[in-house]
């Protein structure tokens, strides 16, 4: 019980933090348009960042082995390639034809991704805890400081994909919320908790690569204007300087 209380209550606070896209409510909808390929850009970086900068290398660190590793990161790809093969059947299958109505697939996938990634935060807020309450909410601070700027750009990749700006926020918010079985999972099944993110932080990995590449890196070319270039660019990097950023403040947090 000791454990449970903050443990959940710093879960709560990580899934709060996807409330920090809610800007999208209050812009008009000609300012949101013409910002959001500039999110979509920041969650390239953010995506490509958080993989190759945060859990490539947590995972080499809890498996010892990069190859192996690396070949699940590459089983993480091929699984969310054939999930978005199963998504755009659907898709194909169920369109509605009401203006205004389609969901693009790259805006599902986005939710997957980003309920995978949260669920293994969930794992480690209560790994965290469980082994000293100081980097329980170290942790969690931590994951709090890589969360707002991820939240921003998956808002803008959710209101690319065709959702309007209150279902993106509610949408992004449910997806934020499976930090809390990630982390009921930890207290329950601890040892089988830790394991399994010998896996699940590979394969998270292997799917954040394949949504930017694949999903949203193609719909940063629709629009080739020096304008664009230079801004889309810039995000683009914004969201790699973040990443690294909250790696270099992760550790300064671990650091006696």
């Amino acid at each position: 019980m000791n454990v449970m209380l903050p443990t959940i209550a710093a879960s709560l606070a990580v899934s709060l933090c996807s409330l920090s896209s809610a800007f999208a409510l209050w812009l008009p909808a000609e300012t949101l348009k013409r910002i959001v390929p500039f999110l979509v850009a920041l969650a390239v970086g953010v995506l490509l960042g958080d993989a190759f900068i945060h859990l490539i290398p947590d995972a080499v660190a809890r498996h010892g082995s990069v190859s192996d590793v690396c070949l699940t990161v590459l089983v993480g790809v091929f699984g969310f390639f054939v999930l978005e093969k199963l998504v755009r059947w659907r898709h194909d299958h169920n369109v509605d034809t009401r203006p205004g109505a389609e969901i693009l697939p790259l805006a599902k996938m986005n939710l997957i991704g980003d309920a995978i990634h949260n669920f293994v935060d969930g794992i480690l807020i209560a790994g965290s805890f469980l082994a000293d309450p100081i980097l329980g909410w170290t942790t969690t601070l931590a994951i709090v400081a890589h969360e707002v700027p991820q939240e921003l750009g998956d808002v803008g990749a959710l209101l690319r994909g065709g959702y309007r700006p209150r279902q993106a926020v509610l949408y992004n918010f449910y997806c934020s919320l499976s930090v809390l079985p990630g982390a009921l999972f930890t207290l329950l099944l601890s040892q089988v908790a830790e394991s399994s993110l010998l896996v699940l932080l590979p394969v998270a990995a292997g799917g954040f690569i394949y949504i930017a590449a694949s999903d949203l890196i193609p719909v940063l070319h629709e629009r080739s204007s020096f304008r664009h270039l230079g801004g889309q660019s810039a995000s683009f990097a914004l969201g790699i300087a973040f990443m690294q950023g909250i790696v270099l403040f992760e550790q300064s947090l671990l650091t006696p």
